[in-house]
């Protein structure tokens, strides 16, 4: 039986719901950091995978909720929560996490900003939490359509990536080791827009494919195409946006933006979402649509 600290609830809810009101979705979390409910799913066996679509809280990231009632009915289910998780990648903020952790021998801080100066990028001011263990919690906003993947020492050793699916502690979260906190001068701030040049490090990378047929810009363009007829359910924006970024990097993005779009087409997004996701790859280049 997990043991109830109501005032450490109450403070954990309070918390919850004021980071609802700046549009971030929230789960209860126990003081392990894990999400408070347990899944209604686990005496079942072999059950399907479900997501929440029973109706029943218990679904880790995918309770996440911005609505205050429904806060309060999954904090109610869960009287032992001592801190909220805040769930990553979905709208408005799409929010990526950084965490830059204090694990021995490494020197997280010194690897982020080795790779801002190889990659050529700069951390915007944003809000920054500050772990109980002496690490950070760098918030930043991604664009719409693109998934970011859940990494732990992909980026460097010591950095972990929160994106789509996975959760942030809540500042004002309390765990067995202590609290987590807003850094002083940050709380004030809207998540950032990630840096193109690190998101496009946050992505994942193409997988080599022999082009199928002939296609616009050679056989890099082929390589592009193919890239995004590949994709399945869930990774289709990701994928059109990632092709796109390397097109108009390589000087051959308004000669091949018909084929992405015919294989976007292909893959069941609409000729809208395709042709938005690649003006915002060519913004984020720095290139014009």
């Amino acid at each position: 039986m997990a043991t109830i600290d109501r005032q450490a609830t109450t403070l954990a809810l309070a918390h919850a719901l004021s980071a609802a009101e700046r549009g971030l979705a929230v789960i209860p979390l126990s003081r392990t950091k894990l999400p408070a409910l347990r899944s209604p799913h686990r005496d079942v066996p072999a059950s399907l995978p479900c997501r929440g679509e029973c109706g029943r809280p218990g679904h880790g990231v995918h309770d996440a909720s911005t609505d205050p009632a429904r806060i309060r009915e999954l904090f109610d289910a869960a009287p032992w929560a001592t801190g909220y998780g805040i769930a990553c990648g979905l709208p408005p903020h799409h929010l990526i996490g950084i965490d830059l952790d204090t694990k021995s021998g490494t020197d997280s801080s010194a690897a982020l900003r080795e790779l801002a100066l190889r990659h050529l990028f700069t951390i915007p001011p944003t809000v920054v939490v500050l772990t109980p263990s002496g690490g950070r919690h760098l918030w930043l906003s991604g664009p719409p359509g693109v998934a970011v993947p859940n990494s732990a020492g992909r980026l460097a050793p010591g950095i972990d990536v929160r994106g789509a699916g996975g959760y942030l502690v809540g500042p004002g979260s309390r765990t067995g080791h202590g609290v987590y906190a807003v850094a002083p001068g940050t709380a004030h701030l809207a998540p950032a827009a990630c840096p193109p040049a690190l998101l496009r490090l946050l992505l994942p990378p193409p997988r080599p494919r022999q082009p199928a047929s002939p296609a616009a810009g050679g056989q890099h363009g082929q390589g592009l195409v193919q890239f995004v007829l590949a994709a399945h359910r869930g990774q289709r924006n990701t994928r059109l946006f990632w092709a796109a970024c390397r097109a108009y990097e390589n000087g051959i993005g308004p000669a091949l933006v018909d084929s992405l779009v015919a294989a976007a087409l292909d893959r069941g997004l609409t000729e809208r979402e395709a042709r938005a996701t690649i003006a915002s790859a060519a913004r984020m280049t720095g290139r014009r649509p």
